[in-house]
């Protein structure tokens, strides 16, 4: 992986981390989400209209990944709901390389390594640290990162996913533009149904502040489904998350969350074992 890819990779990491920073600090949250993306599917027009159409071999992996990525709207809503940014986040994205390199594994045939056990140990010792063990028997205490770990899954499937998507559509912009204008519209759907009215209020700041963070999760995403072209997925998702380590710096300067010791060398764990899980390529 070039110097340049790794330097996009990472400022993919920064805008993801920033625009969910914005989803958690919101009131309405299916509301900020439906306007997130809405805001990545106007931002995307262009490239639908400008861009070659996708093969049609990469159409089935556009229509699922669409679905898998409502499915990870809803249970993202749902982790930040009921757990801390600084919590629910690195839970969501440290799970997700290992799944990312298992599924690459078995369905685009990449290679696992020595580097693999290694990650995943450091991952999932990461993640198990963050998951307050000593609440073990409280179901209230567990749900949050019960929910920010189904949230990783829905993350490697999805990964996975447009990884072999982008990969047969032989334009990895165009395969983007066409995934975030259709992942525009489940959600405002769920949102007029549930409301009876849109989620659009062109008035309000908190509006805005969606459609913008919609834009910088077209630009984080699209930077990604980029890269899995030119890279291993495993590598380019384990890179990635190293954006929990944003996470943890937004949450305590931003949102006023604690910043202790065990969550610092908890994330510390989860990126450290996110690097190492790509480096076995």
């Amino acid at each position: 992986m070039s110097l340049i890819v790794i330097g996009l990779v990472l400022a993919a990491a920064l805008l993801h981390a920033s625009w969910n920073a914005l989803l958690k600090s919101s009131a309405d949250r299916l509301a900020s989400l439906s306007l997130m993306t809405i805001g990545a599917g106007i931002a995307a027009i262009p490239l639908v209209l400008w861009r070659p159409l996708p093969d049609p071999a990469s159409w089935f992996c556009i229509i699922l990944s669409g679905i898998l990525h409502t499915g990870y709207n809803l249970f993202l809503i749902r982790a930040y709901k009921i757990g801390d940014f600084g919590q629910s986040y690195p839970i969501a994205r440290g799970s997700s390389p290992l799944l990312v390199a298992l599924g690459a594994a078995v369905f685009a045939g990449e290679q696992l390594g020595i580097y693999t056990a290694i990650g995943i140990a450091l991952v999932s010792v990461g993640i198990v640290s963050l998951a307050n063990l000593r609440s073990i028997g409280n179901r209230e205490h567990l749900s949050a990162p019960a929910a920010a770990f189904a949230t990783g899954a829905f993350i490697a499937a999805y990964t996975v996913t447009d990884g072999i998507g982008a990969r047969q559509a032989g334009d990895s912009i165009s395969y983007a533009g066409w995934l975030f204008v259709l992942d525009s519209i489940p959600l405002a759907l769920i949102y007029l149904y549930k409301h009876r009215r849109s989620p659009i209020a062109l008035g309000e700041r908190d509006t805005w502040l969606s459609l913008f963070g919609g834009v910088m999760s077209l630009l984080a995403y699209g930077i990604v489904i980029w890269a899995v072209t030119l890279a291993p997925m495993g590598m380019v998702s384990a890179l990635r998350e190293t954006s929990v380590l944003f996470a943890l710096l937004i949450g305590w300067i931003f949102l006023g969350e604690k910043l202790t010791l065990r969550r610092v060398l908890s994330c510390v764990v989860i990126a450290a074992g996110a690097v190492v899980l790509g480096m076995r390529h």
